[in-house]
């Protein structure tokens, strides 16, 4: 059953009335009701061409958080072959809101490192909606040394809220374990791509997206803070996400213009959720063409690249 945002109301009466025709039909040999069928297919085709024409950024966080959206689970499953998962930090605990381990990439071998959501109820409780704690980072800082230890590229897919606020992760370090895994996305020498699958939340994103290279998909999000939780601060009134959304300049769009991000990987009409194969198909191309322009760089210029990139973001706004 698909879910429908708040905006896609008027086509969620649209396509509910085009299948309870079919499903009129199919209890019923003798009606032919193909005519009327595909007259509400055609209008609800035009209805989300107009609807995703010119999306509001807030329109846009409502997308990049649907829950059918592709995860970091569907990528590892169609992208990689040979996956094999490493949990643990060796420390405290494995975070299950992170997934990781060494995999091939177009037959070459990789660290895969992702923020997973979990897909339904019981699997986004065990994977804490994507919040990794301070285990969760310090995992990744674990991989990145695997990384670099055996020169393999570092492919990361973040989508998260945010890292998890919660007293124990706080009582654990958890802006600690953010910076650390920060630091080591600036310190290794291999490639570092990322990919901002759906939502790109705070320094938990940041944390994996350190990279030499950033694409973000066409209606994916990423932000200092959520809109909810900048017009909390600002307004003091959480209602009003969309001005707070339009204020942060969060989208793939304006962050290829500030030069935040690197690329902007088009969606399918309607959005990833709708189309998620050819959505999978379309990032793992970015991936590719974003390590083959990396191949063959010595570490240090890997490093001296990544740490220029950051050094020189939002010059372009400023300059504008």
């Amino acid at each position: 059953m698909t879910h429908y945002m708040d905006f896609e109301r008027p086509l969620a009466e649209i396509e509910g009335k085009a299948e309870e025709l079919r499903a009129l039909a199919r209890t019923n040999e003798d009606m032919d009701v193909s005519a009327e069928a595909a007259a509400l297919d055609s209008k609800a085709a035009s209805l989300l061409t107009e609807l995703y024409k010119s999306l509001t950024p807030w329109r846009k966080c409502q997308v990049a958080r649907h829950p059918e959206r592709p995860h970091c689970r569907d990528y590892i499953e169609a992208l990689f072959t040979d996956f094999v998962p490493l949990a643990g930090d060796r420390n405290f605990a494995d975070d299950h809101a992170v997934m990781g381990g060494l995999a091939r990439f177009n037959d070459q071998p990789v660290v895969v490192i992702g923020h997973e959501k979990g897909s339904d109820t019981k699997s986004r409780i065990d994977r804490n909606f994507g919040m990794a704690r301070p285990e969760g980072y310090r995992k990744a800082v674990r991989l990145m040394d695997l990384a670099g230890r055996f020169g393999l590229p570092v492919i990361t897919l973040v989508d998260t809220p945010g890292a998890y606020p919660g007293k124990g992760a706080e009582e654990r370090g958890q802006s600690e374990a953010i910076a650390r895994s920060t630091e080591k996305c600036l310190q290794i020498g291999v490639p570092l791509v990322s990919v901002i699958i759906g939502e790109g939340g705070s320094g938990g994103a940041v944390a994996f997206a350190t990279a030499n290279r950033v694409a973000m998909l066409e209606h994916s999000v990423y932000s200092v803070i959520t809109p909810e939780g900048c017009a909390a601060i600002l307004w003091k009134d959480a209602e009003k996400m969309r001005e707070a959304a339009e204020a942060m300049r969060l989208t793939a769009q304006d962050l290829r213009k500030l030069g935040v991000t690197d690329m902007t990987i088009p969606e399918p009409l309607g959005g990833a959720h709708r189309h998620p194969q050819e959505t999978i198909k379309a990032v793992g191309a970015a991936i590719a063409d974003m390590l083959k322009e990396l191949s063959g760089k010595k570490p240090k210029a890997l490093i001296d690249d990544r740490r220029r990139k950051f050094l020189e973001i939002g010059s372009k706004g400023i300059a504008a």
